[in-house]
């Protein structure tokens, strides 16, 4: 009896293999060893412990000479791949939107003097569960978020920051970008629901749905629980002489008595927070000053207006006594139907803390002690494109399930590491461009009792910002 192929798993083969095709034409400079690099990350038995192990795994079929080399001296056409990933079907929420995620995760070197643009990172849960600042890059990750409990996400760019970037420019251009591929590429149409970008605690969530109004997003941000929002200007009687009114009444999260009536009021049973209750107010902003982000803002500064919310749940995991999270978003005059939504997003944003968890004790992102972040840089591009060939072999991945781990009914339900650990098998019937490798010899390398004559410069570490006006400086300009 023939065996009939079933379209779906044809379909998605092919766009993996059409991805890896795509890939491969963004490698100009050791595309064989780069992509062979990429194959050994995606079939090691394990999780990746360093670069030279991987040149022992059948799919790599160079030596490790030629693999560092290659991570040193490679050539990727980051632009491109960018391109080829916002090209890719991007997941969406339940009414059809595209939700995207930003966060900055470090690639931690406190023992590598030697290394330039490091800055300090804040990290948490090295030493007594204190937060630290250790030397490092650090990188801000995009990604398209899914619907539901899952530890999948599309990751579509990523940015190491450097120590003469500020985090909320780099952030907004970034973001820019990533929006206007997405456009470019047909996954957004006029019409459409707008994207929602979704945002923890620590970015400039104001200046941010400043700088990106002009795009068909919505942002929403976590904000400290002690902010003082105002409330929008009265209307003023007729007749009434001096300036207009700028701000209303003062809107103090931490005291109740400044708060008036919600706007909205909805509440969700939910499995994992128990019930979630959601209280919006409307047409609410900041006092803006010219600190930060603000300080080199041309002309008068802005009123953003938008809504706040306060999320309540009845219990967290691990935790009894759950504190209220504060969010404001950029959208003004929304309903409960969106407020509901708002905040549901807010909460898959952490299903990006798995992918750096993937990315860091799985696909050993951070394992490989580079020197330079240019090479830093070619590795984590390899690491993404690994990550995105496993979410693209979701669907048609053998579940090779250990004895101790639950089953799965679907695809779907198959986490990252599950679908890596059964891409080996998938492997011979995907996309192979690369040429077969030719016989060489290696170099002769430093001579014997040879003393290094040329030591590697050493490099200070923290930001080199350097404004042209300071405060005072601005202040005596406008004033």
């Amino acid at each position: 009896m023939i065996s009939v192929p079933d379209p779906g798993r044809v379909g998605a083969l092919g766009e993996l293999s059409g991805f890896r095709q795509r890939f491969y034409a963004c490698l100009t400079g050791r595309a064989d060893t780069l992509f062979e690099l990429t194959d050994a990350v995606l079939c090691s038995d394990g999780p990746v412990t360093g670069l030279a192990e991987l040149s022992l795994t059948a799919q790599h079929r160079r030596g490790h000479g030629a693999l560092y080399d290659a991570v040193n001296h490679g050539r990727i056409e980051v632009d491109r791949l960018r391109r080829a990933l916002a090209g890719l079907p991007v997941p969406r929420a339940a009414d059809g939107r595209i939700v995207l995620a930003v966060d900055v995760s470090p690639w931690l070197r406190p023992d590598a003097p030697c290394s330039p643009d490091r800055l300090f990172c804040h990290v948490y849960g090295r030493s007594r569960g204190a937060p630290q600042f250790i030397p490092g890059w650090p990188y801000s990750f995009v990604a398209a978020l899914e619907t539901g409990r899952t530890s999948w996400t599309a990751v579509l760019d990523a940015v190491r920051l450097g120590p003469a970037d500020d985090a909320t420019a780099v952030t907004a251009t970034q973001l820019r970008d990533v929006v206007s591929r997405i456009i470019e590429t047909g996954q957004w149409h006029a019409g459409d629901p707008s994207m929602l970008i979704v945002m923890d605690a620590g970015y400039d969530v104001t200046r941010l749905a400043f700088v990106l109004d002009d795009l068909p997003v919505e942002v929403i941000g976590r904000i400290r629980s002690d902010r003082v929002m105002l409330r929008p200007a009265p209307p003023r009687p007729p007749g009434t002489p001096g300036r207009p009114r700028k701000h209303g009444g003062v809107f103090t999260l931490a005291d109740p008595d400044s708060w008036h009536a919600p706007d909205h009021t909805t509440g969700t049973d939910t499995e994992r927070y128990g019930h979630a209750e959601a209280l919006a107010w409307d047409r609410l902003h900041p006092r803006l000053t010219r600190r930060g982000s603000w300080l080199d803002h041309h002309g008068e500064l802005p009123i953003v207006e938008g809504s706040v919310i306060r999320l309540t749940v009845e219990h967290l995991p691990g935790e009894c006594d759950p504190t209220p999270v504060w969010l404001w978003s950029s959208a003004t005059g929304a309903d409960a139907q969106l407020i509901d939504l708002l905040w549901q997003a807010f909460l898959r944003r952490f299903d990006l803390e798995h992918t750096f968890r993937l990315f860091k004790q799985t696909l050993g992102w951070t394992r490989p002690k580079l020197r330079t972040p240019e090479s830093a840089d070619r590795w984590t591009w390899l690491v993404i494109a690994a990550h995105t060939q496993l979410r693209l072999a979701r669907p048609i991945t053998e579940d090779l399930r250990r004895p101790w781990e639950k089953p799965v009914t679907e695809p779907r339900q198959l986490t990252p590491a599950r679908v890596r650990r059964g891409f080996r098998n998938l492997h011979p019937n995907t996309s192979h461009p690369t040429a077969a490798p030719k016989p060489s010899r290696p170099g002769p390398g430093r001579p014997p009792r040879s003393r290094n004559k040329h030591p590697a410069t050493r490099h200070n570490v923290g930001k080199t910002v350097k404004r042209d006006l300071n405060l005072q400086q601005h202040q005596s300009r406008t004033g």
